[in-house]
């Protein structure tokens, strides 16, 4: 267990060595190379960062040198995708983010053991990503945005398709070009088809061509984006809207990888990798019988979840900042935000997630004179949601904090057991050692 703080080394040192590990400690990076240079470890689990010389990616490398068939777990409270793909790049077996739960890291050393055996596949996942596209419109470090960040780099060179769902707004097709820009496809074409924005005829003769005279008005021969693409990706947003002729005939080229432009007979061969995105359940789509079954699991090999704006209101700062950043570059003029239009930002739902909320931006810069955003260059849905929610905070006012609740808890069980320790711990459901920092945190006696 690699980590500067002392606090948290010795409280995994502690409660891994419950679970039955043998577990060795190190303050540094430097220490912990010079620890495996002696000692063989099945798992190295190292915060992100160490220090000013050497940090957690420098620690996986190592280890990875000198003891390749070993696992190694990242912890970091300062998640990006680009941490994230190049942690998993370098051989990464996990990567997870600061606050932790105890369970979670657990149950990860549980499953790198495990999976020691299937190393070769995992050294599989290793990805060589290169650096053509910047992606840096993928913005977030949350929990639920790094496991995407993972998930693009584990899928990125395989052939399989991948479905990609959430909400209108949430950034599909932003992922979908993640994956095919990091991975052996990247040097060919990328198409982007919305199915629900072009009529059933104009849809087919797009994604698969025609033959002169096949119909009226067509006076040449046209390729298809499946023929146009191939060797690369074709991106089918909003599948659920194509039609169930269309459906028959994308299977065929999930099947056969093989098409037929309208109005012939000849059948050409094609290599092209298809994600789909849908806004809509499309397993409901399935059983009330608007979408074939059959294509639905050949879509849903990978399936990627996109989580709302809602879900994940930890990353709005760092999305205001991207987005106020990109609008000030536009303009050739800088912008920030108060604390009180942050706060407003914050507190909205953001039912068109992060679409909506690039285009609040848009709006406020462009009201905006004096380079702060404040609450009034904001729309007014926005303000009035937070008014809502600062009527909610003076209705709550009083409440005690967190910590005095859990002071004031900790005293009861204390009073209730007579002071015995043991019991105390058991109804906490904490260690002895994690009740004697508490204790002395709260100034109670044990």
């Amino acid at each position: 267990m690699v980590d500067d703080d002392e606090d948290t080394r010795e409280l995994l040192r502690e409660v891994l060595t419950e679970e039955g590990y043998r577990v060795m400690t190190s303050g540094s990076g430097e220490e912990a190379l010079e620890i495996g240079q002696q000692e063989a470890f099945e798992v190295i689990i190292s915060d992100m960062r160490l220090g000013p010389n050497l940090n957690g990616l420098d620690v996986l490398r190592a280890y990875k040198a000198i003891q390749p068939e070993s696992e190694v777990i990242l912890i970091t409270a300062f998640g990006s995708m680009e941490t994230a793909i190049e942690a998993v790049k370098a051989g990464a077996f996990d990567y997870i983010s600061k606050p932790f739960k105890i369970d979670e890291v657990v149950l990860q050393v549980q499953r790198a053991l495990g999976n020691r055996k299937l190393v070769r596949e995992n050294r599989h996942l290793k990805r060589q990503l290169g650096s053509q596209v910047q992606l840096s419109s993928l913005v977030g470090n949350s929990p639920r945005m790094l496991e995407i960040y993972k998930k693009i780099a584990m899928v990125a060179d395989a052939r399989s398709t991948v479905l990609i769902c959430g909400e209108s707004g949430t950034g599909k097709e932003l992922v979908a070009k993640a994956i095919h820009y990091n991975g052996s496809r990247a040097e060919q074409r990328f198409y982007a088809v919305n199915c629900g924005a072009l009529t059933e005829t104009l849809l087919e003769t797009e994604l698969f061509g025609h033959v002169r005279g096949s119909f009226t008005g067509a006076t040449e021969n046209k390729r298809g984006i499946f023929e146009e693409a191939s060797g690369g990706t074709v991106f089918l947003d909003e599948v659920s809207e194509m039609s169930p002729a269309l459906q028959v005939k994308v299977l065929r080229i999930l099947e056969e990888q093989e098409v037929r432009r309208i109005g012939s007979n000849d059948v050409i061969k094609v290599d092209v990798r298809i994600v789909a995105a849908s806004n809509r359940n499309l397993l409901e789509c399935v059983e009330e019988g608007k979408f074939r079954q059959d294509l639905y699991y050949r879509l849903r090999v990978i399936e990627i979840e996109i989580p709302p704006l809602r879900d994940r209101r930890e990353d709005v700062p760092l999305l205001v900042e991207h987005f106020l950043k990109k609008l000030g570059g536009e303009r050739g003029r800088a912008f920030s935000v108060s604390t009180h239009a942050l706060s407003a930002l914050l507190s909205y739902a953001w039912p068109g997630n992060v679409r909506e909320l690039e285009n609040a931006l848009e709006s406020a810069v462009a009201l905006n004179r004096t380079g702060v955003i404040v609450p009034e260059d904001l729309p007014d849905k926005v303000r009035a949601e937070t008014r809502e929610v600062k009527r909610l905070e003076d209705f709550y006012a009083g409440l005690p904090p967190l910590e005095e609740v859990e002071k004031r808890y900790l005293a009861h069980v204390l009073k209730v057991t007579g002071g015995n320790k043991a019991k105390t711990s058991a109804i906490l459901g904490i260690n002895r050692r994690t009740l004697y920092r508490k204790a002395e945190k709260y100034k109670l006696l044990v």
